[in-house]
């Protein structure tokens, strides 16, 4: 069961960058062509949430894998003792 709540958070993990990228684009696009914006300001948008979105992605898999990590740490030392 334990497995299955793993597997479910890597694809929502998946599901959530793919919704921020989304986001990001459809925000700098609306920004670039709307009257009170600007193409630089949507450029900016473009540039910095795409690096929020690499970095809080980066991070939350880091994070999955270090359960990952230990998870075979864990099974490496049983199977030796």
């Amino acid at each position: 069961m334990r497995d299955f709540f793993i597997g479910a958070l890597d694809k929502l993990i998946t599901v959530i960058v793919v919704l921020m990228i989304i986001g990001v684009v459809g925000g700098a696009l609306f920004t670039m062509f709307s009257p009170m914006g600007g193409f630089l300001q949507g450029l900016g948008l473009l540039i910095f949430g795409g690096l929020y979105v690499v970095l809080m992605g980066g991070m939350m898999y880091l994070f999955l894998g270090i359960y990952h990590n230990t998870k075979r740490t864990a099974d490496a030392l049983e199977s030796r003792g």
